[in-house]
């Protein structure tokens, strides 16, 4: 499978993401592994959906990143 998640970051931003491995990622993340996110610690999973197709995560994940997505991320998802 492949995830595309939201972590809420200490500071009240937003984090998205893609993994194949999400237990493992939120865990690096928690423990201050990933350089983006290391900072703003304590943070929160706040949304993740799974894909079987690796081009459909990271397309979604692509779209949450930017304009419209980025709008929709706001207002359905968290």
């Amino acid at each position: 499978m492949h995830y595309v998640y939201i972590l809420k970051l200490r500071d009240s931003s937003y984090y998205v993401g893609y993994t194949d491995n999400l237990k493992e990622r939120i865990s690096q993340h928690k423990r201050g592994m990933v350089k983006t996110t290391g900072k703003n610690l304590p943070l929160s999973l706040e949304f993740y959906c799974a894909f079987t197709k690796k081009h459909k995560a990271t397309m979604f994940e692509r779209y949450l990143k930017e304009g419209s997505g980025f709008a929709f991320r706001n207002k359905h998802l968290i």
